[in-house]
Order: C-alpha cells, then structure tokens, then sequence
C-alpha cells in the first residue's frame, strides 16, 4: 500500500472531524464524549500553521480523491510558551478501514524526519495506557514511557491512566 501526506486545507476538515469522531466513539484514544463538529474544530485547525505546527493529512495513493485516510497533527507541547517550541506533541488518528495498514507508521516516519526543519528536538505523545497499539506504534519507533498518569481521565464511568512518551530527535544535551 503507498501512502502520501500533505498539508490539511479547509476542505479537508469535514474528513478529520469524521475520522475524530470515529475515535472518540471507541472511547480508547480520545477525552471527547460526544462527537464534534467543523465549527468546533476549526479553532484548532486554524492553530496549525506548515512552518511552525502542522496538520497533515494522509492519503492512498492507489485511491485518488477518496480524501483524507487519517492525519497527524503537532501540536504545541504543554501551552504555547517559545520556551517549549523545542517540543512538539503528536496526536494520529486514522479511519478505521487504514488503522494496522501501515498509516501510522508511514505518518510517524514522516514526522520524525521533517521535525528538525520544523526547529523540533523532541517530539511526545500522550497515550492512554490501555491503546497498547499505539505505544507499540510509537515504541517501534524509539520513542520511550517518560510518564505515567494514572486514572486522569474518565469516560462513561471508566477511568484512564495516560502515558506520556517521547523521543529526543537531537540537540543539547544537559
């Protein structure tokens, strides 16, 4: 399977919020209980810039204009204070008919490498702990457990423990 990434635009956005709220009905990868919409993500989509914090988009290559497969967003890591610009906190989500396909890692790869033109040295992910299939994801790809936080969060009556991996990708070290 070839995937491609680019650039989310606006046109682009009722495809994320589908896939979104395809996670946020699993209730294993996100904090939302209740589906969102555009308007309410557009907010965020608009935060993402391709020079400091992108949003991309992913798609089949072997598929053209089927639209957005899934998408990987860098987000700013913990607010949005220059000290912290260093870091940048990932967030994938993927359709469920392109989740184990190869999307995830094919997103990862891409991210990893376009980081330092980006003026990234760590990348981070927050994950809860029980999508193993995520930590794997991003184990596979170097990143390490750096945080444990448990039962922070809870849906529907269950509570979560969150992990927080990350990845040092270069740069000064203390």
């Amino acid at each position: 399977m070839d995937f491609a990434h680019r650039d989310a635009v606006p046109s682009d956005l009722p495809r994320i919020v589908e896939i979104y709220n395809f996670a946020v009905a699993t209730r294993k990868c996100s904090c939302d209980l209740d589906p969102t919409t555009v308007e309410a993500r557009r907010q965020s989509y608009d935060g993402h810039t391709p020079n400091h914090r992108p949003l991309w988009v992913a798609e089949d290559s072997s598929k053209p204009g089927q639209g957005a497969i899934g998408y990987l967003g860098f987000f700013h890591f913990m607010n949005e204070r220059p000290g912290y610009f260093i870091t940048a906190d990932l967030a994938i989500y993927l359709h469920p008919d392109y989740q184990h396909r190869g999307v995830g890692s094919y997103l990862l790869t891409q991210a990893i490498q376009f980081a330092p033109a980006l003026g990234i040295e760590t990348l981070t992910a927050t994950i809860f702990a029980s999508n193993q299939d995520s930590i794997r994801l991003f184990e596979k790809f170097g990143f390490e457990r750096w945080g444990f936080m448990p039962r922070v969060a809870r849906l529907e009556g269950v509570e979560k423990d969150l992990v927080l991996v990350g990845r040092r990708l270069f740069g000064v070290t203390d």
